[in-house]
């Protein structure tokens, strides 16, 4: 690849044809800067894709987006799929606890309540649980915002008490980031809570600002149009979350963007014009690299280039594997745990860390899938389980995980899910591609990002930098690339 009209810095590479790397060839496409995105494999979107189960086209991935920030909603509009956003059913989640299932209370961050004497709440908690968390209120707001860096658990335990984090905080944390809340710092996955105890006076407060900002929205367009009303904090697009990269594939090749699939990148390095990445024997030369893959790899690709990027080499998220289930199961009609269930690590006998039930979440999808048709979504994997859980053995082979899937779904439904009901499943895994914000991560990414600015003409992006969730790769990733070109 070599620079359009003689200057390299109107050219580019991407290393990584995920939802990161997808949108920083979007963002250098529209500056003008001829560009070309190498994926190892022959997949676009990462962890935004799609499968097909019992012949429905489902989310491989991620189903729905946080509706804290106007990124998401607007990248869709931009890509013509504003009319396609949707909010999910009523009804809410449920988390299953030790002592069974509860409804999981709707107005928190995290698990964490902006209520403590919220009916659902107190039905969790217990009146001892919540007498405790209400405590909240009287603390000090220096209480848990002084240190540089702190872990979700020592903030919410110190502030709300061991019921919270362990009964609502905890299946949560495991469910949607698959950590541990003893290891996971609370500034990457809630950004801004911690600023919002100091402005407000406590954690509850804190909680119920960022609320409050997601029913009203903070600017024009901050939610979607209906999600103010129903007050949800995930939408999701008609058709499936992957119709966004569908829809992103479309522009980048009318924008002239060459896509090479199963190009796996082997090196980079330096050269008196900008970056030469070598893939699979083929040099691409340009004046600008946007390295989009995951933390480990992309320091293991840079480090002969940036020796200082080694030092910062970030753990490994976790390995996850999802299981689908599409079942004949007509009992399901009646939606016997809402939208899904979160479960608490320390619950006896059950393996997964959350179960979706993706046609009771989704109307377009119930209709697609027809009367007593279901598809649920168990998810496996919890990384370093430390808190109040046993290590225990994942199951691993597609058996294994199907007959553990079957078991649990029977469990957290309360609605046995045998294999007769089963009409089509599969397996999907995400070996290490889940960002792991572990404590002090935040200041990690500072400094990677710094080490990479000094060069100006190399850009690191990715979920494992601006935190996890498509809101925050959406959000960052384009401002990113913007600094590049600045």
């Amino acid at each position: 690849m070599e620079a359009a009209g003689g200057t390299a810095a109107r050219t580019a590479v991407v290393v990584g044809g995920g939802i990161s790397g997808l949108l920083a060839a979007r963002e250098l496409a529209r500056a003008g800067v001829r560009t070309t995105v190498l994926e190892a494999s022959g997949e676009w979107g990462g962890c935004v894709g799609s499968h097909v189960v019992a012949g429905l086209t489902l989310d491989s991935g991620a189903e729905s987006f946080a509706t804290r920030s106007a990124a998401v909603a607007d990248l869709a509009g931009e890509l013509g799929l504003a009319g396609a956003i949707v909010a999910p059913n009523p009804g809410g989640a449920w988390v299953q606890l030790p002592d069974g299932p509860r409804e999981l209370p709707r107005t928190g961050v995290l698990g964490i309540p902006a209520n403590p004497w919220d009916p659902e709440v107190r039905r969790s908690l217990g009146l001892p649980g919540s007498l405790r968390a209400s405590l909240d209120k009287l603390l000090p707001a220096s209480l848990g915002t002084r240190a540089e860096a702190t872990s979700v658990s020592t903030l919410v335990r110190a502030r709300m008490g061991r019921r919270v984090l362990e009964r609502l905080v905890a299946p949560v944390v495991g469910g949607v980031h698959s950590a541990d809340p003893d290891v996971l710092d609370i500034d990457m996955v809630a950004p801004g809570l911690r600023a919002g105890i100091r402005q407000h006076g406590s954690l509850a407060a804190a909680v119920a600002a960022q609320r409050g900002a997601q029913r009203q929205g903070t600017r024009p367009g901050e939610q979607p149009a209906g999600l103010q009303k129903a007050g949800s904090a995930v939408a999701g697009l008609h058709g499936g979350m992957y119709t966004l990269i569908s829809a992103l594939l479309a522009e980048l090749r009318g924008q002239g963007v060459t896509l090479l699939g199963g190009t796996r990148a082997d090196s980079v390095e330096r050269t008196a014009d900008g970056w030469r990445v070598s893939a699979g024997g083929t040099a691409y030369d340009a004046g600008l690299l946007v390295v989009a893959v995951e933390g480990p790899a992309a320091v293991a690709l840079l480090a002969g280039a940036l020796p200082e990027l080694a030092a910062r080499r970030p753990e490994a998220g976790p390995d996850v594997s999802l299981v689908t289930l599409v079942v004949d199961l007509p009992r399901l009609d009646a939606r016997p745990r809402g939208t899904g269930v979160l479960v608490a690590p320390q619950s006896p006998g059950i393996q997964a860390k959350a179960l979706t039930h993706a046609t009771a979440k989704w109307r377009w999808l119930a209709d697609q899938a027809g009367p007593g048709t279901h598809v649920l979504r168990l998810s496996y994997g919890r990384g370093d389980a430390r808190h109040g859980a046993k290590p225990r053995l994942e199951p691993r082979t597609d058996d294994e995980l199907l007959a553990a899937a079957l078991k649990d779904a029977s469990a957290l439904l309360s609605v046995p899910v045998t294999a007769a009901d089963v009409v089509g499943w599969d397996v999907v895994r995400w070996g290490g591609a889940l960002p792991f914000a572990s404590l002090g991560h935040r200041h990690r990414v500072a400094d990677v990002r710094r080490i990479c600015a000094a060069d100006g003409t190399l850009m690191v992006v990715g979920g494992w930098l601006s935190g996890n969730g498509l809101a925050a790769i959406v959000a960052d990733t384009p401002q990113q690339i913007r600094h590049l070109l600045s």
